[in-house]
């Protein structure tokens, strides 16, 4: 699954595209793309769009994930499938694609609960400083809710939300496995040196936890 997720999107910004996005985050170090597409765009597109996310990431270790599209994800050959309370069902993703990698988001300890009961391999959490990326966003999570449901929930928690190298630090100590990130990448000028920038922080956590 890994601890470093970035997300794609063109409706934060105009300069890269998802696919530019996808290669500049495996350059640099990300574990996790995942395609997020909220526009009104034609299935065709959208699955084609997938799939060259896939194929560009074919030659690395990063694996690709769709944000709510199921058909798409397994018709672009993905790695599996992101979904919101709104999305299909978990448990009928997983007879339909039992080797998917499955995530679901959670924005409260009770809805955490609940997806923690849930055969999926992750639990997006947040948003925990708020976004900018939703036209309805639910209220920022805070640290301290963040906290409380990581300790709550046996299933690894993937923070999310305004995350970037300034503030990733304190999301850490909350006890998260790892966190996902889309302005932090998507909206720098330069998305792999972005991303680098994050996976040196995630890695330098890691080691101090490993040898302390």
């Amino acid at each position: 699954m890994g601890r470093l997720h970035v997300l794609t999107d063109e409706t934060v910004q105009s300069r890269w595209t998802h696919v530019a996005i996808a290669r500049a985050a495996a350059a640099g170090g990300a574990d996790v793309v995942q395609y997020r597409e909220k526009r009104r765009v034609p299935e065709g597109v959208r699955q084609e769009t997938a799939r060259e996310i896939v194929e560009t990431l074919a030659a690395t270790q990063v694996r690709c994930i769709v944000n709510d599209d199921v058909d798409s994800a397994l018709a672009a050959g993905a790695s599996g499938v992101h979904l919101g309370p709104d999305d299909a069902c978990p448990e009928d993703v997983r007879r339909r694609w039992p080797g998917a990698l499955l995530g679901a988001t959670a924005n409260d300890v009770d809805r955490a609960l609940i997806c923690d009961a849930l055969p999926i391999d992750y639990l997006g959490v947040g948003p925990v400083y708020g976004t900018r990326s939703k036209a309805s966003p639910a209220p920022a999570l805070g640290l301290a809710e963040l906290e409380r449901i990581v300790r709550a929930v046996e299933c690894p928690v993937i923070a999310i939300g305004s995350i970037d190298a300034t503030n990733i630090g304190p999301v850490l100590r909350t006890g998260v496995w790892g966190v996902a990130v889309l302005g932090a990448v998507a909206c720098h000028d330069d998305p792999c040196a972005a991303t680098r920038e994050l996976r040196a922080i995630l890695d330098a956590w890691r080691d101090r936890n490993v040898t302390a």
